[in-house]
């Protein structure tokens, strides 16, 4: 009897401790989640917090790529010609028409045009085919020179008593042989070289020799004629050779003269070698169609308007996008009582205040009296809500009232009161402001001049003087002349044209200017100013026959003075600003005048620069906005580590909750099942 009811009482523990609660009646399991939703409050702390982080990162993100965008917009709007557009229009756009470029000013030009410029052609004699081989084929160079024909007269293409002068510009060469010597294959051969020369085929009609070789300079002027020698086969030579200066070395007949175009601008005589003409009017390319008869074309140049309003239109929308982005980022709503992601940042609310206090301060730096400093001026105001607004009426009134000066409200200027010192740019360092500049020294250029007079005529022989070694700006090279007769003047463009052709020079954007001074000597000058300016024909087989043996040299020095007082650093032309002044940074170009006095330069930050300048700064790794989301990811890496560290621990509090409930289950289990015990065998004990 008391195995039996032993064993009834150990099944009746065992059951209770098989579920929690079953032998107890307690509901373990819901003590156990209500105690740990009281444990887990901090973590879901945690994790409303991160939610916030990540959403604070987020409109963090999508504000940068805003101001991002408005960076872009204030790049191009701090650009002084956007401001300074200006349109052209012609009377008679057939024969004059006009496009403007930077530097353009406001006038009308009366424009006649009585002769258009066009390119030299030249024709060969005729041939039976255009695919026979002509000549043996020996290897011929075709040497092309280009220049001006001047004197002697000219009848039925044939010059006699002429002259020949080169425009300064390399030889062009061409080489014949037994591969393309038919005159299909000379066509090719020459355009195939592009050397400036174009060459077709025309058939004149002719029973016999219908076949003849057109070749065209392919630039227009005066100064593209051109002069072909052939070393090579005796009948390429006879056939091609052409010598304008020579009266019995004309293979070829000219068909169609090299010339100027001819036009007078509001009665000045003006001469271009080109139908296209971008220096007769500053900042304006005349296009020249047709000759004008006796009715002058007139062009008026005008300020673009429409491209201003359009500049400022473009600042304003591009600004009320990022206003309206950090009010609706900053927002808080009182109804609903919901804030928006960045509500309360300092970073942002940093950002909107100085936004605010860039457009409320004044430009400084304005360059006279008459210009624009605030935007309200331009009709540009700021509205309650933090956005821009544009009067339309007022902006077109301020253009018109301050065409010259308008850029100076938005972009980065500068200007001088001296025609012949000019703005070249400044730096983050300048400081806006008008500065006076002073003039010590003039920058000059390097000289070399031959030590004797050259002889009125000159033959440049192969292998014999035809070498020169020269030193320009400080770089070496070799140059050599083309065998020929020159006058001094001849020589001096040979020279010329042969040192500004060689690659060491021309690479690095250095050249030479070659004359004949008033004693008759060789003079080269190199056309860079300072003390970097220096050249010298230092050797060759060719030095002793331009008297460059113990030549006069002159080194060139910098331009020297001061700007705001303060000793500038001079460079060739260039005057900069010293280091740690205001003026730090400011350059301006000395191109000529007196010494002394040399009025001032007035630099200017305009609206839209100084917003693209700190829009640099705000976004730069090193700015608010990423220091700010660098502090958010912090964070959010923190509060991950916190959650994981409390989601371990609170394992362990649910773990030991679980372990004293059963604990306490088995215990009331026991005593249940003792009680149930005692129950009967008191209830036998009574029976």
């Amino acid at each position: 009897m008391t195995t039996n009811l032993t064993t009834t009482f150990a099944s009746s523990i065992n059951a209770a401790l098989s579920s929690p609660g079953i032998g107890s009646g307690l509901d373990v399991d819901s003590i156990v989640s209500k105690l740990m939703s009281v444990e887990q409050q901090p973590l879901t702390l945690l994790a409303q917090q991160q939610s916030s982080y990540n959403a604070k990162i987020s409109a963090y993100g999508s504000l940068q790529s805003t101001l991002s965008q408005f960076q872009t917009a204030m790049s191009s709007l701090a650009n002084a010609s956007q401001y300074q557009a200006y349109s052209a229009t012609s009377s008679n756009s057939s024969a004059v028409s006009a496009t403007t470029t930077t530097g353009a000013t406001a006038g009308n030009y009366n424009i006649a045009v009585s002769q258009l410029a066009q390119s030299q052609q030249l024709a060969t004699t005729g041939q039976s085919s255009t695919s026979s081989a002509i000549g043996s084929g020996t290897s011929t160079t075709l040497s092309f020179t280009f220049g001006s024909i001047s004197g002697g007269t000219l009848t039925n293409g044939v010059y006699s008593n002429a002259s020949f002068t080169s425009n300064g510009n390399p030889t062009q060469s061409v080489v014949i042989n037994s591969s393309n010597n038919t005159l299909s294959g000379i066509a090719n051969a020459i355009n195939t070289a592009n050397i400036g020369v174009t060459a077709t085929i025309i058939n004149n009609g002719s029973s016999t020799n219908p076949y003849q070789l057109l070749l065209t300079s392919t630039a227009t002027g005066q100064t593209s004629s051109m002069q072909i020698s052939v070393s090579g086969d005796s009948t390429l030579s006879s056939l091609l050779s052409y010598n304008p200066a020579n009266n019995t070395g004309q293979d070829l007949t000219q068909t169609v003269a090299a010339q100027n175009a001819n036009m007078t601008i509001n009665g000045v005589a003006v001469t271009s070698p080109s139908n296209t003409d971008t220096n007769a009017i500053q900042g304006v390319t005349l296009t020249l169609g047709a000759t004008t008869g006796s009715t002058p074309a007139n062009v008026s140049i005008s300020q673009n308007t429409s491209n201003i309003v359009n500049a400022v239109n473009s600042f304003v929308t591009a600004y009320n996008s990022v206003a309206l982005t950090l009010q609706t980022d900053t927002s808080y709503n009182t109804k609903t009582k919901t804030a928006g992601p960045l509500n309360g940042e300092a970073a942002v609310n940093n950002i909107a205040q100085d936004l605010q206090n860039i457009l409320a301060q004044p430009v400084a730096g304005s360059t006279s009296s008459s210009a624009l400093s605030m935007l309200y001026q331009a009709g540009v105001t700021l509205q309650n809500n933090g956005t821009l607004s544009v009067d339309s009426t007022k902006l077109q009134s301020a253009i018109a009232a301050n065409p010259n000066s308008f850029s100076g409200l938005f972009a980065e200027t500068g200007q001088t009161s001296d025609s012949q010192v000019n703005y070249l740019g400044a730096t983050s360092s300048t400081q806006p402001g008008s500065y006076a500049v002073n003039v010590s020294q003039l920058a000059t250029q390097g000289a070399a001049t031959g030590t004797a007079a050259l002889a009125a005529s000159t033959t440049i022989t192969t292998g014999s003087n035809d070498t020169l070694n020269v030193t320009l700006d400080g770089l070496t090279g070799t140059v050599t002349l083309a065998a020929g007769t020159y006058t001094p003047a001849q020589l001096a463009a040979e020279i010329q044209s042969q040192i500004d052709g060689n690659s060491t020079f021309s690479n690095a954007g250095s050249s030479v200017t070659a004359t004949v001074n008033a004693s008759g000597a060789l003079q080269l000058t190199s056309n860079r100013y300072g003390s970097a300016s220096n050249v010298n024909i230092t050797g060759g087989n060719g030095q002793s026959t331009l008297s460059f043996s113990g030549a006069a040299l002159t080194t060139g020095v910098d331009v020297a003075g001061t700007i705001n007082g303060v000793a500038a650093i001079g460079s060739g032309q260039t005057l900069t600003g010293a280091t740690g002044d205001a003026s730090s940074g400011l350059q301006v170009q000395v191109t000529g005048g007196a010494l002394g006095a040399r009025g001032t330069v007035s630099y200017s930050q305009g609206y839209a620069y100084l917003l693209n300048q700190y829009m640099t700064s705000v976004l730069s790794p090193t700015g608010s906005i990423q220091s700010t989301t660098n502090y958010l990811n912090t964070l959010v890496q923190d509060n991950q580590q916190q959650q994981s560290t409390l989601t371990q621990q609170l394992a362990a509090v649910k773990a030991r909750y679980m372990a004293q409930f059963t604990a306490l289950d088995t215990l009331v289990s026991s005593m249940n099942a003792t009680s149930s015990y005692l129950t009967q065998q008191l209830t036998k004990t009574s029976n």
